[in-house]
């Protein structure tokens, strides 16, 4: 078994899994209201939450998955991409166990758990496929041949679209987290109420480029009445159609490109239940399979760290205790 800590914004998460990637016991403790007053993540105040829920939730996951430490073959923690002072809670946590167990520590990509998430719950091996990863911090396509073997397609030249999503909410007056705020309010709207821009959709392009979109829809403002709930509803549903238009076509083109059948969809913005109903109706007229990741396991969550760390050390990978944190960390 493999215990897996994520700790790269401000979600604390602790997951089991066995070496197979069957998770035993996954918890997540979410900052989602402590940062909703501030509109945003405030990286000092996620990383002294992470402190204290970190302990209480390896605890958790031991008592759920009824195993104790010495059980533990190897822990593993996110070593990036995220906040500095974030990472470093988790990584810490799960070095420090791996010394007191005399166990194996692997250092695992955030976006490689995001990657391989589509294969869980069922869906596995990870194998041949063309990935598209849409989350808060990052939009971009995959073609991954096996674990470890990736190569980058393209990705956003600007915003992602999750921050795209989230900005846009901020500007028409919505909670934080922007992104679901937008997704239920577009299911009362017209799609086609207001013609925003789609950049890169034209030709062959595998690029992303949202911060059109969020200038757009800043002009439009103005001539706007947000408060009467129709227009509101119909801006919503106008910015998910742009939003989720270009992230569909692009997926089916990459997947052209690259000559496979099998897509896979994950990261938060994957939630997003416009984006999931387009992308099955599309794939399904091009004769494509499409693995989405489960809800629960498109937000940041430790169960897909330890999937991630799990085949790795299958492959016989491991990581030195040396090993430092990369807020940048690249994927490919």
């Amino acid at each position: 078994m493999l215990l897996a800590l994520e700790s790269s914004c401000d979600e604390t998460a602790a997951a089991i899994c066995t070496a197979e990637g069957e998770v035993l016991a996954s918890a997540v403790a979410s900052q989602i209201e402590i940062h909703r007053r501030y509109g945003g993540v405030v990286p000092e105040v996620a990383s002294r939450n992470h402190i204290l829920h970190v302990r209480p939730l390896v605890e958790q996951v031991l008592a759920e998955a009824r195993v104790t430490l010495p059980d533990i073959q190897a822990f593993a923690a996110t070593s990036g991409p995220g906040l500095v002072s974030s990472l470093l809670i988790g990584t810490s946590m799960a070095k420090a166990l791996a010394v007191a167990e005399k166990k194996p520590f692997l250092a695992v990509n955030h976006m490689e758990g995001h990657l391989l998430s589509p294969f869980m719950a069922g869906n596995g091996p990870p194998r041949r496929s063309v990935a598209l990863i849409v989350s808060g911090g990052h939009t971009m396509l995959i073609h991954m041949t096996g674990v470890g073997d990736y190569r980058l397609l393209g990705r956003t030249r600007d915003d992602a679209a999750g921050e795209a999503f989230d900005k846009i909410a901020k500007m028409i007056g919505l909670p934080y987290p922007g992104g679901p705020e937008i997704d239920k309010l577009a299911r009362q709207g017209r799609p086609d109420a207001y013609s925003f821009p789609r950049s890169f959709l034209d030709g062959s392009s595998l690029e992303f480029s949202f911060s059109g979109l969020k200038t757009a829809v800043l002009y439009e403002l103005p001539k706007l009445d947000l408060k009467n709930e129709i227009v509101l509803a119909d801006v919503c549903a106008s910015v998910q159609e742009a939003i989720c238009e270009v992230l569909v076509e692009k997926l089916v083109l990459a997947a052209r490109l690259m000559g496979e059948k099998l897509v896979t969809v994950s990261g938060g913005v994957s939630c997003n239940r416009g984006l999931r109903a387009k992308l099955t109706a599309r794939c399904e007229k091009e004769g494509l399979t499409l693995l989405l990741a489960r809800p629960d396991l498109s937000t940041d969550n430790a169960a897909m760290i330890a999937y991630a760390a799990a085949q790795r050390f299958q492959l016989g990978h491991t990581s030195p205790l040396e090993a430092d944190v990369d807020p940048n960390l690249p994927l490919v």
